[in-house]
């Protein structure tokens, strides 16, 4: 997320509240799960294939070897096909398949040359051998193969651990409000990244957090750590919202002072503030350069909550030196807030074209947020067929 592109962004295109019923979309895409369309695999599935696929073709290239060998003269060999089929099976199935079409494929070598006659002359010997030995070959893959896949597991164990540490789950139910989280990596099987979101319960409200740190890696991360920190401590503390960005601001410059070199903070963080006051019915927002959050009214309309006075990201304080101003807006009961990294806004299809969450949300009707977190991030997967270009965070709150 770059200071400045948020008011050239669909949001600010769209110009505020969008009614609700049919909107056109230019790019029609079934969303599997908000609407028609067939939902994608569940993961046991997508293994389960993957397991089968080798499996088959191992089989294939067992079967197509002996065709070969019987239709052929002698001197041709289909020795290359049954060295093959274990080395396609060690490195996808398990170790008891690849023992068992190891076995196949020199059963196969072996019952191909008894069929042209008796005996073991130094031909057939040397088949079998030869087959043989690529089985061997094929354990011994299959086993170093699994040795590293039981590394990467311990390693996105590890990873998992660090994301729930500095990303826990909200309560489903915080004063009175219906609250959902989700965080989609845009690399599959990553779990730990740049994007943030945290929720508090304090004396003046519900207050929330959705924002981008400025790159990847470990920076990223520790970049994370202290601006969930920091807003932790001044939700609590401070009377106004306003002040609360100004907490998150001094504890970025606070922590990148202190860091130097390869371990300095990253430049910037685009985050959206809220607050919800208890019985006002209304919402409160500072956005500090981050896409603006969602107003989804239970009819179907869409509101999108643009600041009033835009504002440059934490840690680019210094260069505005414009004070903070919350936007405030009503928050009717059955409405629920969305509030998005621009993972969501960044998604592409295979022709180039961005995710409209306005577009695609219009019209559309709230009643779980954790449903609507689900749907939402199933459609975005779909529309970018699995290869997101960024991040994702979302967080999702309903007024029951």
């Amino acid at each position: 997320m770059r200071p400045g592109e948020v008011e050239d962004s669909p949001y600010a295109r769209a110009g505020g509240r969008l009614p609700g019923g049919p909107v056109p979309d230019p790019d029609p895409d079934p969303d599997p799960v908000l609407g028609a369309g067939r939902a994608p695999l569940p993961p046991e599935r997508r293994r389960s294939a993957g397991r089968s696929l080798p499996r088959a073709l191992a089989l294939l290239l067992i079967a197509g070897g002996l065709l070969y060998d019987l239709l052929t003269p002698r001197e041709f060999t289909a020795v290359p096909f049954f060295t093959a089929a274990p080395l396609v099976a060690a490195p996808l199935t398990s170790l008891r398949t690849t023992l068992l079409t190891g076995l196949a494929a020199l059963g196969a070598t072996y019952a191909v040359h008894a069929h042209f006659g008796p005996g073991l002359d130094v031909n057939t010997v040397t088949q079998v051998v030869t087959v043989a030995t690529v089985a061997l070959l094929a354990v011994v893959i299959n086993r170093v193969v699994r040795l590293g896949d039981r590394r990467l597991a311990s390693v996105r164990e590890i990873a998992e651990a660090a994301q729930r540490a500095v990303l826990p789950e909200p309560a489903p139910r915080i004063a009175g409000l219906d609250i959902a989280a989700r965080y989609e990596a845009a690399q599959e099987g990553a779990s730990i990244g740049g994007d943030l979101y945290a929720v508090q319960d304090g004396p003046y409200g519900v207050r929330l957090v959705v924002g981008d740190v400025r790159g990847k890696g470990m920076g990223a991360v520790a970049a994370v750590a202290v601006v969930i920190g920091a807003f932790r401590e001044a939700a609590e503390q401070e009377p106004t919202l306003e002040a609360v960005a100004g907490r998150l601001e001094r504890a970025l410059a606070r922590e990148g002072a202190r860091r130097d070199g390869a371990d300095a903070l990253e430049g910037f963080t685009t985050v959206v503030l809220a607050e919800l006051p208890p019985d006002e019915g209304v919402v409160r927002i500072v956005n500090r350069g981050h896409p603006p959050p969602l107003l989804l009214h239970a009819d179907g309309a869409l509101h999108v909550l643009t600041a009033g006075e835009p504002a440059l990201p934490l840690g680019l304080g210094e260069l505005g030196r414009r004070p903070d101003r919350a936007a405030e807006s009503r928050f009717p009961a059955g409405a629920t807030l969305l509030l998005h990294t621009d993972g969501l806004t960044e998604a592409r299809d295979a022709h180039g074209r961005f995710y409209d969450p306005v577009r695609r949300l219009a019209g559309r009707r709230c009643t779980d947020p954790r449903t609507l977190l689900t749907r939402l991030a199933a459609e975005v997967r779909r529309h970018s067929g699995g290869g997101m270009a960024d991040d994702m965070a979302l967080l999702a709150v309903r007024r029951p």
